[in-house]
């Protein structure tokens, strides 16, 4: 069974009973303020708790020793059944899909790296919404950094052709699929349209494919073996951005900044349930590895959109399952970059 990397589903809620002081009360409005969120009498008092539970546990968490901080967020009303329900999928997935392919070199590598500041090379931040599409963001913001490398122009690229036209290909729209096998899509599509021309509805659709308007290539789809994080630092430090999937916590929807780790997630194949872009990597204060990574829930979530995440110990499952691709520039072979 292919991976399907899942965000939106029907969900039931439930919630820790607790009494909301006046003053978390007034965080909660302010926060509502903010998030432009209106509810009616129940669901207010609900979400307040819901809240409430949330604000306690992040400043528990901020109060210890972590190599990260949460902080509130436009999920800071959700319960963590309901975010996994709306934006993850925890059922068994196989990420072993296609064939490994990525070749790796001896090095020596850079002892740091990061596309957003090597040139104009990476997307801006975009937000999927309420709609399982986590994997087509990283599709195409792993092919808008390949494609710029390679051509020098930034193109942003259209989420929603591979909602509406790559089923044949395993993936189900909204209810999630797997870069490597959308990368195969465009490559036997011949072509992705650009976000403009075929702009974002967080929603399935038919599909509207023009191969006239085709902006993007792909000759090739390269897999990195399972588990090698070494093979990720290579890619990454010689040729490009690349995708991968991990298993997303609780405590990962309160991110705010630092080192992500967890003793909560799982790191098999099978229990991946996210899919991000790793643009960079690099070691912190503590001389602790990380991965920079582009997530897909708007600019107000994380730092900026981005997370870090420990690197080299296969945290959260994140070695278990990454891709990128190879561009076709105007029928050009992009094999050997330069």
């Amino acid at each position: 069974m292919a991976l399907r990397v899942l965000c939106f589903i029907t969900v039931a809620f439930t919630f820790v009973h607790l009494t909301p002081l006046l003053e978390e009360e007034y965080h909660f409005k302010q926060w509502m303020s903010q998030h432009n969120r209106v509810y009616d009498v129940e669901e207010y008092h609900y979400r307040l708790h819901v809240f409430t539970q949330n604000k306690r546990m992040i400043d528990h968490h901020n109060a210890g020793n972590h190599s990260f901080t949460m902080g509130l967020n436009q999920f800071s009303d959700m319960t963590f059944q309901e975010f996994r329900k709306f934006y993850l999928f925890t059922q068994p997935q196989n990420c072993s899909v296609t064939k490994t392919s990525h070749v790796s070199s001896t090095g020596p590598h850079p002892e740091s790296v990061d596309w957003r500041t090597k040139g104009n090379f990476v997307t801006h931040v975009k937000d999927q919404g309420y709609c399982g599409s986590c994997w087509t963001f990283s599709t195409t913001g792993c092919l808008e950094s390949v494609n710029a490398i390679a051509t020098g122009k930034l193109i942003p690229l259209s989420e929603q052709q591979l909602l509406d036209c790559s089923k044949h290909f395993h993936n189900y729209g909204c209810l999630g699929g797997l870069p490597s096998q959308a990368f195969e899509y465009i490559k036997y599509n011949k072509g992705l349209m650009t976000e403009e021309d075929y702009p974002y509805k967080a929603h399935d659709d038919t599909c509207n494919f023009n191969p006239k308007l085709a902006a993007a290539f792909i000759q090739d789809v390269v897999n990195i073996t399972s588990y090698d994080e070494k093979a990720m630092v290579d890619a990454v430090a010689r040729l490009n951005p690349i995708t991968f999937s991990f298993d997303a916590t609780a405590e990962f929807m309160h991110y705010k900044e630092g080192v992500f780790s967890s003793t909560q997630c799982k790191n098999t194949t099978d229990r991946v349930n996210h899919a991000v872009l790793a643009v960079g990597y690099g070691t912190d204060d503590n001389d602790t590895p990380y991965w920079i990574v582009k997530n897909s829930w708007g600019t107000g979530w994380g730092k900026d959109g981005y997370f870090l995440i420990e690197r080299g110990t296969n945290m959260c499952g994140l070695a278990a399952c990454s891709s990128y691709p190879l561009p076709l520039v105007r029928g050009r072979d992009m094999t050997t970059k330069g």
